[in-house]
């Protein structure tokens, strides 16, 4: 029996007496983008950092292809698969995109030389040069400090960072939050992209339907801290999800 990529069993997270979460399950499959929405307070950021190892939850399980996961820190979900891109990007704006691709994963002179911590830059740029040549967006100067691109790209480049590294799932918190049209049509181009390779699963926390509806083959709803609604796309509308989201549902 194949067990699905990602299984969260029963999730609950509480602060005391209130509960942000509340037995929440639901299961993803390799290439599949799934959408989370939810009004603010949802719990859809409590959601996905009991998943990245940010949190713990406070009841339930999580497992990956089958096996149950205790992520006690982000670096124990990074080891499992589990790569998250918040809004934040976490990217240094005074590097280039190789450095900003292994950033924290450095490839390191072997031998003698290995107590240097030489890198090994030529192999670094090889691999980002080829990596972001199958990339659906274009940087005009692959060389050029982040601080120098747009909100779009530096978008593209997380989101290309994390797929790179990423071997099962994929967590973006609010990929097109403060973009613009065209730039809010690469970053959910490239989302199709990296969900066309079918190795892994995403997860993308979005407030725009029409974005969600663009990318995504299921919806997760979450209220007050509930899952209330695991739909298909093509069985549903905006105004149903918007009722779910709301309560009128």
């Amino acid at each position: 029996m194949e067990h699905p990529l990602l299984s969260v069993q029963h999730v609950s997270k509480n602060y005391g007496a209130v509960e942000a979460l509340k037995d929440v399950s639901f299961a993803l499959t390799r290439g599949e983008v799934v959408g989370l929405v939810g009004d603010n307070g949802a719990g859809k950021s409590t959601l996905v950092k009991c998943i990245a190892g940010v949190l713990r939850p406070s009841d339930g399980e999580i497992h990956l292809e089958g096996t149950r996961h205790e992520f006690a820190t982000p670096a124990d979900a990074l080891a499992a698969g589990v790569e998250t891109v918040y809004q934040d990007l976490a990217l240094v704006e005074m590097f280039d995109l190789t450095a900003n691709l292994f950033l924290g994963r450095e490839l390191i002179r072997s031998g003698w030389l290995a107590p240097f911590g030489l890198l090994r830059k030529r192999e670094m740029e090889v691999a980002a040069r080829n990596a972001v040549a199958q990339l659906p967006a274009r940087f005009p100067d692959l060389d050029a400090p982040i601080d120098t691109m747009s909100g779009g790209q530096r978008q593209v480049v997380a989101i290309s960072k994390a797929a790179f590294w990423g071997r099962r799932l994929l967590l973006l918190d609010e990929p097109t939050a403060a973009l613009g049209v065209q730039e809010s049509a690469g970053v959910l181009e490239m989302v199709s992209h990296t969900a066309t390779r079918g190795d892994m699963a995403i997860l993308v926390i979005a407030h725009n339907l029409e974005h969600i509806f663009s990318v995504c083959t299921r919806v997760l709803v979450l209220r007050r801290g509930s899952l209330v609604a695991d739909v298909k796309v093509g069985e549903t509308t905006p105004e149903d999800i918007v009722g779910y989201i709301t309560g009128a549902r």
